[in-house]
């Protein structure tokens, strides 16, 4: 049993989804693991990962569309130091989660053919985001 741990940094462009999913597979290619568990991780609080479809670019753009409907910007909230897009990017952190657990079989995450891994900025401002990969396995 073998283990590798890796720091991936994301630039975001601000709010939306922004796919990680050709880093995480070189990166886990180079460990030469083939089968085990990759496990990913965001070092924030207003910032998460999914998995969702990689093919159709109007799938994120509903998804984004959505939290901003299910978590609005313009309600009264108690924390506000970083502006009215802090409190509802916690909120949206908490509905989608900060880490991922994948199954790796022939030294690829597996993912289905429509899948991608995904960082979810909930922030207004571009941020460097990082994520940490850690895969246990032979």
């Amino acid at each position: 049993m073998r283990q590798a741990l890796h720091h991936l940094t994301i630039e975001t462009r601000g709010k939306g989804l922004t796919e990680i999913t050709r880093p995480v597979r070189l990166w886990l290619q180079e460990t030469g693991i083939t089968t085990g568990l990759l496990t990913l991780w965001c070092t924030h609080t207003s910032a998460s990962l999914t998995v969702q479809e990689n093919a159709d670019p109007t799938v994120r753009r509903d998804i984004a569309a959505f939290f901003e409907d299910l978590v609005p910007e313009h309600r009264q909230y108690i924390h506000d130091d970083e502006g009215p897009d802090d409190m509802p990017a916690h909120l949206r952190t908490m509905l989608t989660g900060v880490n991922l657990s994948i199954p790796v079989a022939h030294g690829a995450p597996t993912l289905g053919v429509w899948q991608g891994i995904y960082l979810f900025e909930h922030r207004r401002q571009p941020h460097r985001r990082t994520v940490v990969l850690h895969v246990l396995g032979d």
